[in-house]
């Protein structure tokens, strides 16, 4: 059965997602004898089979296509249209990840407006010509939560303190059967929204949300992966060096006079690993993390820090090579290993967001339950 759908629209996301025509075909013809040509997509009329492989690809829903209306392609509609590169060279996962994001960000804009919510921006802009120890020292007073050392308890704190200045954090979470990962571990959308990929630890997720908080602060986008190894590199953008600086001493806090002070690290003085440990268990920085900056402040020569972050890979290597073992003999007890699915953390201010919208009467309960995404015997939590 073949419909006619909106071309234009195709198109659109091709351009938006930077994908060639023979790219396009190649994905949504994956697994089939018989490749979808150019002509069976580009015709006006276009078979079903077709467009629900299209929609397996951008996750739109079929309704998109056959839209007649012309698509958005302002700068407004995605970061795509308003910026060339990035920090990362993209995959198309990581892509659309970004888009479904930007799609939440304008639908939350819209429900703000009508529910009359203030969405203004708190905090004023800066620039890489300010100091971002002195930037950062002024911000721990209005956005570091109390500091609890349960890692997960901690970045729940930082998202709410974040949502008392309207601005909005996301976390999405991979699932570990998926064939394509994004390689992002976050990303800022202007004004106010910050997106985090779940990670196994919790501290790499602090240090990309304070990273991100840099970015929103110079109210620069950026969408990228965040690799200790090259926190010290001299080479970064200056933006990068700045959004690094920041993140290192609004999470470092009192203990970063204490680093400044220190003999440089070598076995004699056996790394200061008791000080970096203890800076660690109270700021959530990790200590290949602290290192690195020692490395950054020429306090660790490249040679010692080698040593040291080959040190941690290979405790890291037998602690997975544990868990495999653990998992191995549960299996050959017969013991069922139940992974349930991680859900995300939930800013309150998103929360609030939706609610205002239904007590206005802007959205309804399928809509909320949509939005929030709960099964509707849970909305009775959100909504009274």
């Amino acid at each position: 059965m073949k419909v006619e759908h909106n071309i234009s629209r195709l198109k659109h996301l091709l351009k938006m997602y930077k994908l060639s025509v023979s790219e396009f075909l190649s994905k949504i013809s994956d697994g089939l004898k018989k490749p979808i040509s150019e002509k069976d997509v580009f015709s006006e009329r276009i078979e079903i089979g077709h467009l629900k492989r299209i929609d397996k690809l951008f996750e739109k829903g079929i309704h998109y296509y056959l839209d007649p209306k012309a698509p958005e392609n302002s700068k407004e509609a995605s970061v795509f249209f308003r910026k060339e590169s990035f920090g990362t060279d993209l995959n198309f996962r990581a892509k659309k990840i970004v888009s479904q994001f930007e799609e939440l960000k304008i639908s939350i804009s819209a429900i703000s407006k009508l529910a009359e919510l203030d969405t203004e921006r708190k905090i004023p802009k800066f620039s890489i010509k300010d100091n971002p120890e002195k930037v950062a020292n002024e911000f721990r007073k209005i956005l570091y939560p109390s500091f609890t050392s349960n890692r997960r308890d901690f970045l729940k704190a930082l998202i709410s303190k974040f949502a008392e200045s309207n601005i909005l954090v996301f976390e999405f979470v991979e699932t570990h059967n998926r064939k394509e990962k994004a390689n992002i571990d976050g990303f800022f959308l202007k004004p106010n929204v910050i997106v985090l990929k779940r990670h196994q630890s919790f501290r790499r997720e602090i240090f990309t949300l304070a990273h991100e908080l840099g970015h929103y602060l110079l109210n620069k986008e950026e969408i990228e992966l965040l690799d200790y190894n090259v926190i010290a590199d001299k080479h970064l953008s200056s933006i990068e060096r700045w959004c690094n600086d920041f993140a290192y001493y609004f999470l470092v806090g009192e203990y970063g006079e204490m680093l400044k002070s220190i003999e440089p690290a070598n076995a004699s003085n056996d790394y200061h690993f008791d000080l970096i440990k203890t800076v660690t268990e109270n700021t959530h920085l990790s200590q290949i993390a602290l290192f690195t900056r020692l490395l950054f402040k020429n306090q660790i020569s490249q040679s010692n820090y080698n040593k040291v972050r080959d040190d941690f890979e290979e405790q890291f290597k037998k602690f997975q090579e544990e868990k495999e073992r653990e998992k191995e003999l549960q299996k050959e007890k017969g013991i069922k290993i139940r992974g349930s699915v991680a859900q995300p953390i939930s800013s309150p201010l998103f929360i609030s967001t939706i609610q205002a919208a239904f007590y206005e009467g802007i959205i309804n309960e399928y809509d909320v339950c949509k939005k929030l995404n709960i099964k509707p015997e849970k909305l009775d939590k959100y909504i009274q």
